[in-house]
């Protein structure tokens, strides 16, 4: 007797998500699910933009573009009076905090909204960085939709209250970055960093 299609389907599914493979996509697919949340209703002392890299042209990359357009959208929704940039020096000029503070700027944010932090070559420095610049303040936190998770975490080390939204990026990107996330999660699960 042929089984039912339906009973075929999931026998398919099963066998494809049971395989490491299968698993890690599974993964990566949840965080960036996670990270589409809004961020919780309030105001905050500053919304924090995690650094990303910068073209070798020295202008935001894809993903910094959008994390700073979704940092700008909520600034002018009333969310947080400042702006914090974080990143440092990557592979080319200017550092990453620079380079998104001008496209903010580029966008209608005043200077005086405007803070950088421009050392920072990591989520742990960004979040150690930005509390030395700001001890104690309300956060909302900026990052890709799949790094949300391990940013706040991160983030809630360093500030007594974090909440964070990630900033949506084309498929091509959120691809790559999230499965390479899952493994950093991974990681900083088993190191007890996060």
């Amino acid at each position: 007797m042929t089984p039912p299609p339906w009973r075929r389907r999931l026998k398919l599914l099963a066998s494809l998500v049971l395989t490491p493979l299968g698993l890690l996509t599974a993964a990566a697919v949840a965080l960036d699910a996670w990270g589409h949340r809004e961020p919780p209703p309030g105001t905050w002392d500053v919304i924090v933009v995690a650094g990303c890299r910068v073209t070798p042209d020295g202008e935001p990359s894809v993903p910094l573009r959008a994390r700073v357009e979704r940092a700008v959208a909520l600034w002018e929704e009333g969310r947080a009076p400042r702006i914090l940039f974080t990143g440092g020096l990557g592979d080319f000029p200017p550092t990453e905090a620079q380079a998104a503070a001008s496209y903010a700027h580029h966008l209608g944010v005043p200077q005086d909204a405007i803070l950088r932090e421009d050392r920072s070559t990591s989520t742990e420095e960004n979040a150690r960085f930005a509390a030395d610049l700001l001890p104690g303040a309300r956060v909302l936190l900026v990052t890709d939709t799949y790094h949300v998770l391990r940013a706040q975490r991160v983030f809630a080390q360093h500030f007594p209250d974090v909440a964070a939204t990630g900033a949506t990026t084309p498929v091509a990107f959120r691809t790559q970055g999230a499965l390479r996330e899952v493994l950093a999660v991974a990681y900083y699960g088993l190191a007890g960093r996060l």
